[in-house]
């Protein structure tokens, strides 16, 4: 395509030179996890090659040495091409073959070719989806996972922290049987837990990688098994299980592995979303909300109110949430980009992908640290108990579904408790006691009888 000027000083060639005049869309080049991935193919892919003789071992050594600097973060200001550029993401792989060429061409004393060397028996259109998953699983088993975990511990502590707090439950928002704190904390652990396992789920898709297809999927220029060995030396080099997909031609020809493996992503952060509303409504107040929860104090939460503190960690934690949730769209719609044998929105996909995991890790270790940890109950909860509605659900198998309705309504009516009405119907207090323990009706076990949702 004719002559292009080069800075003097960078490490890239033409083609990269070109991508960067071409696309001055958004000033934001591809992420440095997808970069230090693909830098990983790369040095996998050298050493096969070496293996099988499709080039020098001295070329190969130099390549690995460079592909090494790049995995490192050593040269993370020579990838400069924006997300929004070629679909396949063939600007960002000749930048990294330009790259890499260039230092293994320093390195060995004699110049290393970025097509002929390092994108030996591979082709953009293999390489970027692989790069794309490997460096999401990367992430997830790095960052995402251990963050999750680290969330459902603090949950878990405070479940059996507040085990012994009975208060009013809720549902549809209003007033309903009672409940232990420790319970409702219980759940949400068990939403961290089932996370964890979308995260999993995730990962073991992203494991599947479709390298080896090259062009179309047919698998032209690799050699027979190359692909399956230089998976095998990504799973050294990562401690994942990195294995070559099963089905080329679907691996490459559309998104389905990222699209489901963001599935689980988005159920994580709405997971996040359910635990962080249910906390900032508990602990709604001081003096005019819930207020059964005491949040931590972490900064001031008003210009002009002095004194105000507001729930601003689970407010950056909805603010991801959205975002992963706006990332799930963006990478659905991706798929319009799956025509014929490619997929041609790889770049945005991988940079929706990986922000996702990025922010989601962040915020569940905050969102342990800030808030979770130094939660503390109040009064509040137990001492609403006894003013309690729904306490008569527990006389229903008493005094029948009808007569506790009515014995509610009146309660309400007349700003008198269950218990106080039911003795004047001739209930004895002593079976009051039972009946109405507040503790007792959040235990397996307890008598049942009719019940409204």
């Amino acid at each position: 395509m004719g002559e292009m000027a080069v800075p003097a000083d960078a490490l890239y060639g033409a083609s990269t030179q070109r991508a960067v005049l071409n696309f001055p869309i958004s000033g934001r080049p591809m992420p440095a996890a997808f970069i230090h991935a693909l830098a990983l193919v790369k040095r996998a892919s050298a050493e096969t090659n070496a293996e099988l003789s499709m080039v020098e071992p001295d070329v190969a050594a130099a390549i690995v040495a460079a592909a090494d600097e790049v995995a490192e973060g050593q040269h993370d200001d020579a990838f400069p091409i924006d997300i929004y550029q070629t679909g396949s993401g063939t600007s960002t792989n000749m930048n990294m073959n330009e790259v890499i060429a260039r230092l293994a061409g320093q390195r060995l004393g004699r110049p290393v070719h970025p097509n002929d060397h390092v994108n030996a028996a591979q082709s953009s259109n293999d390489v970027i989806p692989t790069a794309m998953q490997l460096a999401a699983a990367i992430e997830l088993s790095r960052t995402l996972l251990p963050a999750l975990e680290r969330l459902e511990r603090s949950l878990a502590v405070k479940a059996v922290e507040f085990d012994a707090i009975v208060k009013t439950g809720r549902t549809h928002l209003q007033d309903a049987t009672p409940i232990r704190l420790g319970q409702e904390f219980a759940g949400y652990a068990g939403q961290l837990a089932a996370s964890r396992r979308r995260a999993r789920t995730a990962l073991d898709e992203l494991l599947s990688v479709p390298l080896g297809g090259t062009a179309v999927g047919t698998g032209i220029n690799m050699p027979a098994g190359a692909a399956a060995r230089t998976c095998a030396r990504l799973a050294t080099l990562t401690g994942l299980a990195v294995r070559e997909t099963d089905s080329h031609f679907h691996a490459q020809a559309t998104l389905d592995t990222v699209i489901a493996a963001h599935g689980g992503l988005k159920a994580i952060a709405l997971s996040l979303w359910k635990i962080g509303s249910d906390v900032r409504l508990m602990g709604m107040g001081p003096r005019a909300g819930i207020a059964e929860l005491a949040l931590p104090e972490t900064q001031p939460g008003s210009s002009i109110m002095p004194g105000k503190v507001n729930p601003v960690m689970v407010e950056s934690l909805t603010m991801v949430v959205a975002r992963v949730v706006g990332n799930d769209a963006t990478i659905g719609f991706s798929q319009t980009g799956s025509l014929l044998e490619l997929n041609v929105m790889m770049p945005v996909a991988a940079a929706a992908l990986l922000e996702s995991i990025e922010l989601l890790g962040a915020v569940a270790e905050n969102f342990a640290t800030r808030t979770i940890d130094g939660l503390t109950a109040t009064e509040r909860g137990p001492r609403l108990v006894e003013q309690g509605l729904m306490l008569a659900t527990a006389l229903a198998p008493v005094i029948g579904y009808d007569a506790a309705t009515k014995l509610a309504k009146e309660a309400l009516a007349s700003g008198r408790t269950i218990r106080e009405l039911a003795l004047e119907r001739g209930i004895p207090a002593a079976d009051l006691d039972i009946l109405l323990d507040p503790d007792r009706m959040t235990r397996p076990g307890s008598e049942g009888g009719p019940a409204g949702g």
